[in-house]
């Protein structure tokens, strides 16, 4: 029976290994690899490297139009709060009762409060006073929160309920009353009285918060295999536990800055918080209250300063957890 006749590219193919040898197919069989290496992949793109959660919150923060314009609204914040003269040159300090009270004029475009004080001066000097209550309030809830709760969710027993019952037991003082029980028996003029009890009121939220995403964290097979492999306690915390519990704690600290410069002016416009000679938007705003009707400017200009910085926060806090939350994606 005759044998088939083989195709003709079956032969072009093997009058190709003829000409060139095995050294000449050699060479096609590695270009074609080298093809297939630089080929796209099936989405039609080259092949990326896996992006770890930071690297891809970042790049989401990066094309997400609220986080730019609050962010640039707190980069501004940031930058006449260390470095106020470089946009009012004038002294917050400084009143003349002959100016009280009187409208926009040149070289004061918010006019003057009661007592003759320049209220463009003292709303940008009042920045410096916000920004640095809501940071070292919110540092010191993180930190301590964090802390105490990451311990209790990681050790559980008899730490985690102790802890559980005192944390209730803060939950139950209202914030504005605390204040005022507290903070009324306080002399100083300085930030610190106020940051202290935002600190020991405010840990409580950040505690409960840190514990359910340790627990969460603790029960992942990676962690399990760290310490079947013998790894010490304070490895697994701060190697594999932590940097994969710390996103929610980011997240509520960072809507919660917003929160503890409001409550600063709350306090101080009840006149338990901050106090004269210091420069606030509180202490601004409830000395401005009696003469809204003859000079509402010295009261829009600082609550509307506050009004801003407080939504920049809550807006860099939403744009923050929409991208380090992988179920909105």
């Amino acid at each position: 029976m005759p044998e088939p006749q083989s195709t003709g590219a079956t032969g072009a193919s093997e009058g190709a290994m003829a000409a060139t040898g095995m050294g000449g197919a050699m060479d096609l069989a590695m270009s074609e690899a080298e093809t297939l290496e630089k080929r796209p992949d099936n989405n039609g793109g080259p092949a990326d490297k896996p992006r770890s959660l930071w690297s891809d919150a970042w790049h989401d923060l990066r094309r997400n139009p609220v986080f730019i314009i609050a962010g640039l609204v707190i980069l501004f914040l940031v930058v006449i709060s260390i470095w106020p003269s470089a946009i009012a040159s004038g002294n917050p300090l400084k009143c003349d009762l002959a100016n009280a009270q009187k409208g926009s004029s040149p070289g004061h475009p918010f006019g003057y409060d009661g007592q003759g004080c320049d209220v463009y001066t003292r709303t940008v000097y009042g920045a410096r006073t916000s920004v640095t209550v809501g940071v070292c309030a919110t540092l010191g809830v993180a930190v301590l929160g964090s802390v105490l709760g990451g311990l209790a969710g990681f050790f559980g027993g008899v730490w985690d309920s102790v802890l559980s019952r005192i944390t209730d037991v803060f939950f139950a003082i209202p914030v504005v009353l605390g204040g005022l029980v507290l903070l009324s028996v306080v002399t100083s003029s300085t930030v610190w009285p106020v940051i202290g009890f935002m600190v020991l009121l405010g840990w409580p939220q950040i505690s409960r918060i840190a514990r359910g995403s340790v627990i969460t964290a603790k029960q992942n097979d990676y962690v399990q295999a760290a310490r079947a492999l013998g790894a010490s306690n304070s490895r697994m915390l701060l190697r594999h536990i932590t940097p994969n519990a710390v996103a929610p704690v980011i997240v509520v600290a960072t809507i919660a800055l917003g929160t503890y410069i409001a409550l600063e002016a709350t306090l101080s416009y009840l006149g338990v918080g901050l106090k004269p000679p210091t420069v606030s938007w509180g202490i601004d705003i409830s000395a401005a209250s009696p003469f809204i009707r003859n000079a509402p400017h010295a009261l829009l200009w600082p609550s509307g300063a506050l009004a801003v910085t407080v939504l920049a926060f809550i807006m860099l806090g939403d744009a923050v957890r929409d991208a380090l939350d992988p179920k909105l994606r």
